[in-house]
């Protein structure tokens, strides 16, 4: 087998064997804890720019099938893992893992210890790597790794957006029955696609919502011509401040229609509103992060991808008023507005992969689209 090395920009170094394409790639190391899901992971756009550690020690059991996509191909830079299963044991499955990597151009590595290196990113933070097959000096790597971009200050959001011809929004994908329930449209929305998730559509279409999907550049005046009864802020990878362009149009839609945020869409709400993003030391990445609604006391177990954190605080005038909390850093996952209709989540309760707790969620961005006296998709 190929020899491959991962190092980081610590000085850190990582040897194992490659699989998936061979060749070299540079991202953000970050460690996610989810023991099932690899296939929703690899297909995040969230995950734009970085190098993702699962931290269970066997991927790949039960391989890959083309239904479990969230987006139109895989986005991570790199995927590391302790041990790549050979054995795929899955009547869904239609290639493995390392073949669907080579298919996707994607490189990755096997063989390494993911416990120390995970210990290693929670005491450092998260740390700008390099996965190599074609240069094995670990010094060189390092420098690498030192000199390669990282998310800060990137825009990646254009780099996932979806474009004209794209099949992202494959109307099978939409429209099977068995995936989506699809019921008559109540209402429609406008989403607006940062790196947005096949699951999201699914459940806002669940729930009688046809959705426009904008590109995040798209304007004020574009958005409202669709006559939306709702507005919906995607997911989506990277340091949410560059991203600029859709916190203003965000900004002047505030209190026109309903808004709900997720992840990517509850920062730039956030930013909208005056307030300011950090980063978080090594970020929130797993199925199994515990978060407790501040107003019903109950805690869900939830799925989460972002590497960035909203200041509740910096918001000015007291405008919005924390709902979730994370219960492992007590940072803001939840926020709502005191007067106009707009909220948000930084988790996903769309999962996939992950549990199903928070899916409730969906059905308070109806009901405020109802009492708002939503009834565009079945007027016109």
């Amino acid at each position: 087998m190929t020899e491959a090395l991962l190092a980081l920009e610590s000085g850190m170094v990582f040897r194992g064997r490659a699989f998936g394409k061979p060749g070299e790639s540079e991202g953000e190391v970050v460690f996610n804890t989810a023991l099932t899901g690899y296939q929703e992971i690899l297909t995040d756009p969230s995950y734009r720019g970085q190098l993702v550690c699962m931290t269970y020690p066997l991927i790949g059991n039960y391989g890959v099938n083309l239904e479990d996509v969230e987006s139109r191909r895989v986005f991570l830079s790199g995927f590391v893992v302790k041990e790549l299963s050979r054995v795929v044991s899955n009547w869904r499955s239609t290639m493995s893992v390392d073949e669907y990597l080579k298919k996707e151009g994607i490189i990755g590595i096997e063989g390494v210890d993911t416990r120390a290196l995970t210990v290693h990113l929670r005491e450092k933070g998260a740390q700008k790597g390099i996965i190599s097959t074609t240069d094995l000096d670990a010094a060189s790597l390092v420098r690498k790794a030192k000199a390669s971009r990282g998310v800060v200050g990137v825009d990646l959001v254009k780099e996932v957006a979806a474009r004209p011809g794209d099949a992202l929004f494959d109307n099978l994908l939409l429209q099977d029955p068995a995936r989506a329930e699809a019921r008559t449209a109540e209402f429609r929305v406008a989403a607006f696609d940062a790196g947005i998730k096949l699951n999201i559509l699914r459940e806002l279409k669940k729930r009688g919502c046809a959705v426009t999907v904008f590109a995040p550049t798209a304007s004020k005046k574009d958005v409202l011509a669709a006559k939306p009864d709702g507005i919906f802020l995607s997911n989506g990878p990277g340091d949410p401040e560059v991203v600029s362009y859709l916190v203003e149009t965000v900004r002047s839609l505030i209190g026109e229609v309903p808004i709900f945020g997720i992840c990517l869409g509850h920062q730039m709400l956030g930013l909208a509103l005056k307030g300011k993003t950090y980063k978080l030391k090594f970020g929130h990445h797993g199925a199994n992060h515990p978060v407790m609604d501040l107003d019903t006391g109950r805690v869900a177990v939830t799925s989460q991808n972002h590497g960035f954190a909203v200041d509740v605080d910096s918001i000015p005038g007291k405008a919005v008023r924390i709902t979730h909390l994370n219960l492992n850093d007590k940072t803001c996952e939840g926020m709502q507005h005191r007067e106009a209709p707009l909220f948000s989540v930084q988790y996903h309760p769309e999962a996939a992969p992950g549990p199903h707790d928070s899916q409730y969620l969906f059905d308070k961005f109806t009901g405020m689209m109802r009492r708002a006296g939503g009834r565009h998709a079945q007027t016109d």
